[in-house]
């Protein structure tokens, strides 16, 4: 059996605050990039801040 074929990109988790990518994840860009901002817990500001999509 074959694989499908996604159209999926690696991406970092920056954090809004400090600047430190924490989190790496994969997201789907067939329609274009999608806009993410997740509260995650960032181990510089040692609290939960939101993250936003960074390149590589």
């Amino acid at each position: 059996m074959a694989k499908k074929k996604t159209k999926r990109e690696d991406v970092w988790l920056e954090c809004t605050e400090c600047g430190n990518r924490n989190y790496r994840t994969n997201v789907s860009v067939a329609e274009g990039t999608p806009k993410i901002e997740l509260k995650k817990y960032c181990p510089r500001s040692r609290k939960r801040t939101v993250h936003k999509i960074r390149r590589k």
